[in-house]
C-alpha cells in the first residue's frame, strides 16, 4: 500500500453507515469485501464480531469506527484490542447518546494518569 493512506471502517446502524458513506468513506479491498458493516436487528452477534476481527486483521484499515451501543455487544473482543492501529473509536448513534463511562479508550487513558500528574 504505498503511496495510499489507510481507510476509516465503520460498524454502525443504517443512519451511521449512510452518513459515513455519502461522506466518501465506502471501499472495497481486492478481495471485494466492504470496509463497512450496516447492523440492522436480525444481524447477529457472531457477525458483528467476525466483521470487527476482520477489520483488525486488514492492512488497509486505520481507523474503526463503531457506534457505542453496538461495541457494547462485543465489548469483550474490543478490550482485547491492544494496537494502537487500527484505532477503534466508539461514537454514538442517533437513538443512543454517548455514554464516556463506556469508552474503552477513555478507561484506558484514565488508568494511565493519576490526580498527581494534573498538579
Amino acid at each position: 500500500m504505498t503511496g495510499r493512506g489507510k481507510l476509516i471502517a465503520v460498524i454502525g446502524d443504517e443512519d451511521t453507515c449512510t452518513g459515513f458513506l455519502l461522506g466518501g468513506i465506502g471501499e472495497l479491498n481486492k478481495n471485494r469485501k466492504p470496509n463497512f458493516l450496516v447492523v440492522e436487528k436480525d444481524t447477529s452477534i457472531t457477525e458483528i464480531e467476525e466483521t470487527f476481527k476482520s477489520f483488525l486483521a486488514r492492512s488497509d484499515i486505520g481507523i474503526i469506527l463503531i457506534n457505542q451501543f453496538i461495541a457494547e455487544m462485543i465489548r469483550h473482543a474490543i478490550d482485547a484490542h491492544m494496537q494502537s492501529i487500527p484505532a477503534v473509536l466508539e461514537i454514538p448513534s442517533k437513538e443512543h447518546p454517548y455514554d464516556a463511562s463506556k469508552d474503552s479508550i477513555l478507561r484506558r487513558a484514565k488508568g494511565m494518569f493519576s490526580a498527581e500528574d494534573f498538579r
